[in-house]
């Protein structure tokens, strides 16, 4: 029987007609928002100067942003469009042509904006457009959200106004100049011709005043190099595709050496064609990305690379130098007999910070008339001179300098001696910072401006001389900002804004048969008429010499840019963060690489502990008078005996999260900017715990896993199953292949679309872009370093490295063939204790692993709640509101991508990363779910994306264009090694790569059908 009783909560219920009462019943958000009062004046709207894409800006976002705060409740005004920005439709992304320069990293870009947010980065694939984004550009839409940026201009660490600012520096400027006083602008590389335009009209009116250019990580030896032979102070651009040969002296080309961006050439040689790739040779001290993707690797110290150097140089030109005897010189000798062999399809970099060992590398490469090699072409991304640095801290400290501005660096951090520049500083009478954050520079100096990141800014680059790229707006500024060119308008007195100084640039000196908005339209513009670069003369011989005389130190400290954190300049940046490195697989940290030789003898461990988490020893390093203590250490395979290695970018404090505050300073062993450092190690006490998600895992003969074989047999034997086999299982008691075995009906799937995606080994570099890419798309979660110790990583894409245990890995194969018995010297358990370890210099292979979208996933048939289902298409679905956590699809997934959400990543104090706050909210994706505790995620194949270009089609009524289909990572894929299409499309790429002989599948021997396929990996060795 029902009842009848009647419940209230308070006595005011009781009451008939209270409107308080209905209020509260009906609306769980009580106090409307107020958009109509700022977004229904049409005048104020009418007023603003870009209201094509700033709709977010009425809408307040430096706080709790009103248009999120919608989201979070009940809809109660719809916002209206008094004047509708022209290029916004609500549901609808746009994309800006732009280009980010930061100094350090470089790219052709494409910003998706949803709403007036730009929400993730883009490749730029328009003609001319040849940089692509790493995995910091990609990460750096987050940046430009963070909340600790520099807001408000500062006077003597106290909020000022602009106007305050600019009368400050106007009479520091105008004392200055009528006592003869010295100014200094110090900025980074700029690569700006409209920047540089107003430098020079700067120190025109000030003619006291010198611009010193620092770059962080100096190419200032190789610079120097350049120059003494081609008179040009530049860098030389590299061509790889265009190389047969390449021999790598210490270069690290794809990573960041010479600013990087060499590696879509590179891959294009890497995929045999018609029976031929290019043969990679790597001559290194540290595992590198290059040397991981190398043919034939042989580790050895940078003072063993200056003398090899010598020797390939006296063999290559014919010139007569003595080196004394080589450790590994029949291996040096062949080495250059071969580039000699190759003649202009061979070519040769090095990345020894040392003048000499540059000139050379320019003088081998012009006599071999190396088409790679174009001294024509030159990068204008490094201009910075050590010498102008040095003088400049000299300067500081004898207190010649009355005004210093700064734009875009951090020297009191980056510094080998930050406390002389530090010092330096109080001893002006006036400093400026102009910086995104309130960092260990701009908190010392008397004004802290704050600049607007790239994606707010006006700007042009030339990072190859004829190459223009500009850089557009994508958003109002968030923040009270102003960028350096702004600033020297107004204080040169000028009343023009930046925009119009760089469009009079541009239209007056740049564009030819093109027009300014096509110019923007574009984001890049390729002129035709390039200077050539006049050939000089230098003394090599003298050079050569001079390297010749290079002697090893006990021990070689090498420090270098980690993929994840470069420079440093996005250290408070999560997805960066939690990047785990493509070589260590270790993320938040750096660390002291050393080779186990080397770690028995001084006594360091590494090692596993019960909850599967990484533990290591600590370590004083000290070079010359300077010590950093407390160094982790990680006992890295392929590590030149006698060297270690520490990355750049870490052990900031200043402007920085709680959590991100990780890893040591290595700038401050960077001594004299060079690299390369006689070091000593001394043993700590104490265990540092890593996050790392692969600890030296290997391939233990997993044959299915990843394919390889050699260009010979690649060549020579005509069955593809020889070198290919496909997997075999038993069948009435016969042998038979395992595709051709099934325990489930297949369905017709030759209708409609069918996407897959196809992974070459051949090309992939592990650089991760495709993983930063997938955090932006799909919202993944950052869980920080206490969960990744625990494998409790989010990311929906990982890349997994494998080493091998002997010198290659068909020696690997072989040794687990030749297995007999459980015991004794050829029994398998010692033997796969023995693959467990990695050989002193093994072999690398980068494998990008994701959900395999299996046609027969063993994923679905274990769901109680049909939760994770199949769709036509080929993708496997997720139903979040469905799902209830029992993590039955994780344990039965043969490939371990399913993800489970142990908590609430999203407005939790306990991860305190961009979804903790409103600001950093604003980079999600509304296209996609922000997922729950307890919800299984993994990748969707970016169904977003694929419907979406359904969509666009259908209703342009026509059929979806051929390869026109995406995904994050195929998108991000600067090498090509991820190609992504509709199989059933015939004239697709996707459908020709699935038909190559190369192809196979993961584990395909357990049947799961994937959608996902790999390519076998060719080696030329």
């Amino acid at each position: 029987m029902s009842s009848n009783k009647k419940y209230w909560k308070s006595v005011e219920e009781l009451s008939d007609n209270s409107s308080v009462v209905e209020t509260l019943r009906n609306n769980e958000f009580v106090e409307p928002i107020p958009t109509d009062e700022f977004l229904g004046d049409k005048d104020s709207l009418s007023n603003s100067s870009t209201s094509r894409r700033d709709f977010l800006k009425y809408v307040g976002f430096s706080t709790a942003a009103a248009s999120l705060a919608a989201c979070e409740g009940p809809v109660i005004k719809s916002i209206p469009y008094v004047v509708q920005p022209e290029q916004i439709i609500p549901g609808i992304a746009d994309y800006y042509a732009t280009t980010m320069f930061d100094g350090f990293d470089f790219a052709n870009i494409l910003v998706k904006t949803r709403e007036g947010r730009p929400i993730k980065i883009e490749n730029n694939t328009i003609e001319g457009a040849t940089f692509s984004a790493n995995a910091r550009v990609h990460a750096s839409v987050l940046s430009m959200y963070d909340n600790m940026r520099l807001k408000q201009p500062k006077l003597n660490q106290k909020d000022t106004s602009w106007s305050e600012v600019d009368a400050k520096v106007k009479a520091s400027l105008a004392d200055a100049k009528a006592t003869g006083a010295q100014v200094v602008l110090l900025t980074g590389t700029l690569a700006s011709p409209s920047t540089d335009k107003l430098i020079a009209e700067f120190t025109a009116n000030n003619p006291t005043a010198t611009h010193v250019i620092y770059d962080t990580v100096s190419s200032s030896e190789a610079l120097d190099a350049f120059e003494a032979v081609y008179g040009e102070r530049a860098l030389a651009e590299y061509d790889f595709a265009k190389a047969s040969t390449i021999v790598s002296v210490g270069a690290d080309f794809l990573g960041d050496w010479q600013g990087g961006g060499f590696d879509k050439g590179y891959a294009q040689g890497r995929v045999p064609k018609q029976g031929k790739m290019s043969k990679h040779i790597q001559l290194e001290a540290n595992m590198t990305l290059s040397g991981a993707a190398a043919d034939k690797r042989m580790p050895m110290s940078v003072a063993e690379q200056k003398l090899a150097l010598v020797k390939i140089f006296s063999i290559v030109t014919g010139t007569s130098v003595n080196v004394g005897k080589l450790a590994n010189e029949a291996e040096i000798v062949k080495i250059a007999e071969q580039l000699n062999l190759s003649g202009s399809k061979g070519v040769l970099v090095s990345g020894i910070d040392d003048k000499n060992a540059q000139m050379l590398v320019l003088a081998i490469n012009a006599r071999l008339n190396s088409e790679a090699f174009n001294p024509n072409q030159t990068r204008q991304i490094r201009k910075g001179s050590n010498q102008a640095v040095a003088q400049l801290v000299a300067d500081l400290n004898g207190g010649k300098v009355h005004t210093l501005i700064m734009s875009g660096v951090n020297p009191v951090y980056t510094l080998a001696d930050g406390k002389a520049f530090a010092d330096g500083l109080k001893k002006t009478k006036l400093s400026v910072a102009i910086s995104l954050k309130e960092d260990e520079t701009a908190s010392l100096t008397t004004i802290a401006a704050p600049a607007p990141h790239y994606l707010e800014s006006w700007g042009d680059v030339q990072i190859i001389k004829g190459t223009y790229g500009l850089t557009q707006p994508t958003i109002r500024p968030l923040f009270n900002t102003r960028q350096l060119q702004d600033n020297l308008l107004v204080w040169n007195g000028s009343d023009k804004t930046y925009y119009d100084f760089i469009k009079e640039s541009w239209v007056s000196g740049i564009l030819s048969g093109k027009t300014w908005n096509q110019a923007i339209h574009d984001g890049i513009f390729v002129s035709t008429t390039v200077s050539a670069t006049v050939g000089g003369s230098a003394d090599f011989a003298a050079a050569a010499s001079a390297l010749a005389q290079a002697k090893p130190s006990k021990f070689e400290l090498n420090l270098y840019t980690k993929t994840g954190m470069g420079d440093g300049q996005q250290a408070n940046n999560p997805w960066l963060q939690e990047f785990p490195d493509p070589i260590t697989r270790v993320s938040w940290d750096n660390y002291l690489t050393v080779s186990k030789a080397d770690a028995k003898e001084i006594g360091i461990e590494n090692k596993i502990v019960a909850n599967g988490g990484l533990n290591g020893s600590y370590v004083t390093v000290t070079v010359g008078n300077t010590k950093v203590e407390k160094v982790p250490v990680i006992i890295q395979p392929g590590q030149a005996k006698g060297t270690v290695g520490l990355a750049f970018g870490y052990g900031k404090k200043a402007a920085l999260k709680d959590a991100m505050q990780v890893g040591v300073n290595a700038y401050s062993l960077y001594k004299g900017f060079i690299a390369t450092q006689a070091v000593s190690i001394t043993l700590e006490g104490g265990e540092h715990e890593f996050a790392s998600v692969q600890a030296q895992k290997t391939l233990m003969g997993r044959g299915d896993i990843i394919k390889e074989t050699t260009l010979t047999i690649f060549n020579t034997e005509k069955d593809a199953k020889k070198w290919n086999p496909p997997p075999m299982v038993s069948l009435d008691h016969k042998p038979i292949e395992a595709t051709k075995v099934d325990l489930w009906e297949s369905f017709d799937r030759s209708v409609g679309h069918h996407f897959n995606l196809s992974i070459d080994l051949n090309s992939c570099t592990g650089c991760g872009a495709c993983v930063i890419a997938c955090h932006a798309e799909n919202n993944v979660p950052v869980v920080g370093k206490s969960e990744i110790r625990r494998s409790r990583d989010m990311h929906w894409l990982r890349i997994d490295r494998y080493y091998s245990s002997e010198e290659t890995f068909a020696e690997d194969n072989k040794k687990k063939d030749e297995f007999d018995g459980l015991f004794g010297e050829k029994g398998s358990l010692g033997g796969f204790g023995e693959m467990e370890d990695p050989s002193e210099n093994p072999q690398v292979a980068f494998q990008p692993v994701m959900c395999q979208h299996c046609n027969h996933a063993p994923c679905e048939t274990v769901c109680p709640v049909a939760a994770t289902s199949h769709s036509r298409q080929g993708q496997n679905h997720m139903a979040y509101n469905r799902c209830v956590g029992t993590r039955y699809c994780a344990n039965n997934c043969p490939y371990k991508v399913r993800r489970f959400n142990w908590f609430l990543y999203n407005k939790n104090t306990e991860f305190d990363f961009h979804m903790n706050d409103d600001l950093g909210r604003m980079v999600l994706n509304p296209d996609v779910n922000v997922r729950s505790r307890g919800v299984m995620e993994k990748c969707s194949m970016c169904i977003q994306m694929t419907q979406a270009t359904i969509l666009k089609a259908k209703k342009e009524g026509r059929p979806v264009n051929k390869d026109e289909f995406q995904t994050a990572c195929s998108n991000a894929c600067s090498t090509g090694s991820m190609v992504f299409g509709d199989v059933n499309d015939k004239e697709s790429d996707v459908a020709t790569l699935v038909e190559d002989d190369r192809m196979y599948h993961l584990l395909e021997h357990v049947g799961t059908k994937p959608n996902v396929f790999y390519h076998v990996k060719v080696r030329n060795t």
